[in-house]
């Protein structure tokens, strides 16, 4: 049930995808012939205005059909060094216009992500932790890089590469994105007088090269405390939800750049599966907690993987949006399609590049869940 709960979370998010292309579609004159909730054989549908609107059999995502999509492939077969289309087809249209509907996509699951984050920020919540009091092991084998550069326990970290930090997560997700990097860590240490004092570290940090992150190597201390985020009004939540947008595109960003450290990427890069088990494991933790967390607890789950289909979307591959994207860039400067053969063979190499990323997503999330078998039967 979770996996259907998270598969259906994740078809919003590619809908909400395929909705920004039909609005762009429609905003630059161009015939959107088909535009179908999920995928697969047609349940139900009915015909307004020249689109036909679609329910489908496969809770996946959806999609949005345009004029002139199919003259692509027409094209080829007759040996053609241009796609011909009409004024209102996808490939007779102005190029930038062709570019603004690849790019309205991957625009409209960032806007997800800013309004999940504005819904979050007017909503409020609070949440418990760990304060940013920590432990350092005394187990010499224990790798500390904290300990090695003479970060003790007992001390309160209040920076990390010059960002505030108010408590234990606080810690981890900074450190979490910084793996086999060198950091600058700011302490409040109480000596043994009484007084206090803040001093400031580099520190080298370790990567786990089974899951990716960054490794500080220290503990939590016992202390525990309450967050408690008071909710905003509309205009305070707008800002506070353009900020923390950014925040979650910059992570998510640097984030990729874990995969090129000698991480295992069978267990860095999850598939669809996975993606919906852990979705659907969320929204039913958080909702077990209470309507207001679970909703919150989704929506943040939410932002993070809509993020990323705005980021993988934007890739210049071919068959993804951003190789749409810069054909008609390519188009609009030298005033020539690039013919469709061309383009076929390039969007060849894009379909075993996303083909390969797939291949590696499914059989991390084989590997994810046959060690969760494992665990459960133990």
């Amino acid at each position: 049930m979770t996996i259907v709960t998270g598969l259906l979370i994740l078809s919003f998010l590619v809908f909400f995808h395929e909705l920004g292309h039909f609005l762009a579609a429609r905003l630059c004159g161009v015939k959107v012939e088909a535009f179908s909730i999920f995928m697969g054989p047609v349940l139900l549908h009915k015909k307004i205005g020249q689109t036909d609107y679609r329910l489908s059999l496969l809770p996946i995502g959806g999609y949005c059909q345009m004029k002139g999509e199919k003259e692509f492939t027409k094209a080829i077969e007759d040996g053609l060094g241009y796609v011909p289309g009409e004024k209102d087809s996808l490939y007779g249209t102005n190029p930038l216009k062709r570019a603004l509907i690849g790019f309205a996509g991957p625009f409209f699951n960032l806007l997800f992500t800013f309004i999940a984050c504005v819904i979050i920020a007017m909503m409020g919540h609070s949440y418990y932790t760990r304060s940013a009091t920590i432990k350092i092991p005394q187990d010499p084998n224990f790798a500390s890089p904290a300990r090695d550069a003479g970060i003790k326990s007992g001390d309160t970290i209040t920076k990390i590469q010059g960002k505030e930090i108010s408590d234990f997560s606080d810690i981890y997700e900074q450190v979490a994105l910084n793996g086999d990097e060198d950091i600058t860590v700011e302490v409040l240490r109480q000596n043994p007088d009484g007084s206090q004092e803040t001093l400031a570290f580099n520190v080298h940090t370790l990567i786990n090269k089974k899951e990716g992150n960054g490794i500080l190597g220290v503990m939590a201390s016992d202390e525990e405390i309450e967050k408690v985020i008071a909710p905003l009004p509309l205009f305070p939540a707008i800002k506070a939800g353009f900020a923390n947008t950014t925040n979650i595109l910059a992570m998510t960003i640097k984030g990729l750049g874990v995969l090129f450290k000698g991480v295992d990427i069978t267990n860095a890069v999850s598939g669809p599966a996975r993606i919906s088990s852990m979705l659907g494991e969320t929204a039913t933790e958080g909702f077990s907690a209470g309507i207001k967390t679970g909703w919150i607890v989704v929506l943040q789950f939410m932002s993070l993987i809509s993020v990323s289909l705005f980021i993988m979307n934007l890739l210049p591959i071919p068959i993804l949006d951003g190789g749409l994207i810069l054909f008609a860039f390519i188009q609009a400067v030298t005033k020539k399609q690039i013919p469709p053969r061309i383009q076929y063979k390039i969007q060849a190499v894009g379909f075993a590049i996303i083909l390969f990323l797939f291949l590696v997503g499914i059989s991390g999330d084989i590997k994810y869940f046959i060690t969760k078998a494992s665990g459960a039967k133990q």
